[in-house]
């Protein structure tokens, strides 16, 4: 199999995983015994049930989980529990770029507070200049009186927003929507 964004062969990418509905958590943990570098963002939410009320953690990104492989254990990676595929276009796992996972991954580590969001294609792109989640950037949107930055993983159509301080992020010049289609050609062509 070729990994469509560098042309060579078994290169070492991160990759989405969908997997059964709740089964986010022990498909990455097995996966994480056999050796891969997982990530699985989780965000803590209080859950009420008729006699009583408690924090769970659930994943940010329902059904998907991230492991960090070069596809040569492709097998292995698809016969583990949990596991149904990974998440491609055309029969081929697609990986998902590093600056996105790493954003993700900031944010979930940051004391500063990860949720699930709608999926945004619009908005003003800004980019966090300082203090922990510096150099993530996303959509930035307001909430009540505070201020979130979406991040979104494209190939998943999904995205989490995590608080910031507007004193600490700065515009990103905007693109419009023939430049980035001209973008994504040449892309395609190269």
């Amino acid at each position: 199999m070729q990994d469509q964004t560098t042309g060579s062969e078994f290169a070492v990418n991160w990759y989405a995983l969908y997997t059964r509905h709740q089964h986010e958590k022990s498909a990455t943990q097995i996966l994480a015994n056999k050796g891969f570098e997982t990530l699985l963002p989780l965000y803590r939410v209080a859950h009420r049930w008729k006699d009583r009320t408690q924090i769970v953690q659930l994943p940010v990104f329902p059904c998907y989980t991230f492991v960090r492989t070069d596809l040569e254990r492709r097998l292995d990676i698809l016969r583990t529990p949990g596991v149904c595929w990974l998440v491609g276009n055309h029969g081929y796992a697609t990986p998902i770029p590093q600056q996105e996972v790493e954003g993700v991954r900031i944010a979930f580590e940051s004391p500063a507070r990860l949720e699930p969001h709608p999926f945004l294609k619009y908005g003003d792109r800004v980019r966090v200049r300082a203090g922990p989640l510096a150099g993530i950037a996303g959509i930035l949107i307001r909430t009540k009186n505070q201020y979130r930055v979406v991040l979104s993983l494209q190939l998943l159509k999904q995205s989490a927003a995590v608080e910031v301080d507007l004193a600490m992020i700065e515009p990103l010049p905007t693109k419009t929507v023939s430049e980035e289609s001209s973008m994504l050609e040449s892309k395609k062509t190269a």
